[in-house]
């Protein structure tokens, strides 16, 4: 395992040409607007503003301060909202747009990064287990537990890791289209490499899904 600056690609999202053997089973990419809502929480925050600009107007109507201040407060924080949720989105979307995961038949690699592209080699045989987490607007999350010896770093890996895991951090493919199809090709993969038994739902362990089965359990969470 290892992380790695991606400076020249002879294959989008991957350091260089897959050596003999080794052959390229899926690419992908997060859902911009998917990894902006679970990832940096733009709706909490829309929603934080709009109460606090909500608040804002009761407290000047309540004073009698007229229609000029009250419009005055009310915009300001919508304005200033407006501004945070934006920044979020752009980051969200600059940070998909600058993402690639790829599946292979010997391991995955996590390419991230906006201003400096990094990477994460996992060999198929170092993941432990893999959870799967599926949300209704159709996407899904991959988290692959490691063992403690091959931690990753959580900061520098974000948001492609599994949210409040500090401790072990786990690599994660976040909002995916496809989610199972991608699951049965990495629970095929894990099988002929001898890792994980395959991808489970989020908090079981992974002995409870044989290796070859095609099956993938998941837990459905709200978008």
């Amino acid at each position: 395992m290892s992380a790695e600056e991606y400076e020249f690609e002879e294959i989008p999202g991957l350091p260089g040409s897959l050596p003999d053997g080794e052959k390229l089973l899926w690419q992908g990419s997060p859902q911009w607007w998917a990894l902006a809502r679970r990832s940096l929480y733009v709706v909490p925050v829309s929603s934080y503003f709009l109460l606090i600009a909500a608040w804002q107007g009761v407290s000047i109507w309540q004073a009698g301060m007229g229609a000029q201040p009250l419009l005055h407060g009310i915009g300001r924080l919508l304005l200033l909202g407006g501004l945070a949720v934006g920044l979020l989105c752009l980051l969200a979307f600059a940070s998909a747009r600058a993402t690639v995961y790829s599946l292979t038949n010997r391991r995955i690699v996590i390419r991230h990064g906006v201003a400096l592209p990094i990477g994460l080699n996992l060999p198929l045989p170092q993941i432990e287990a893999v959870a799967m987490s599926r949300h209704r607007d159709g996407t899904a999350e991959l988290a692959l537990a490691l063992p403690n010896a091959k931690r990753v770093g959580y900061i520098v890996n974000w948001p492609h890791v599994r949210a409040w895991h500090y401790s072990r951090p786990q690599p994660t493919l976040r909002a995916i289209r496809d989610g199972e199809q991608v699951a049965r090709l990495l629970t095929q993969a894990l099988a002929s490499a001898g890792g994980a038994p395959g991808a489970v739902p989020a908090g079981e362990p992974a002995s409870r899904v044989a290796p070859t089965s095609l099956h993938v359990p998941a837990t459905t969470q709200a978008a």
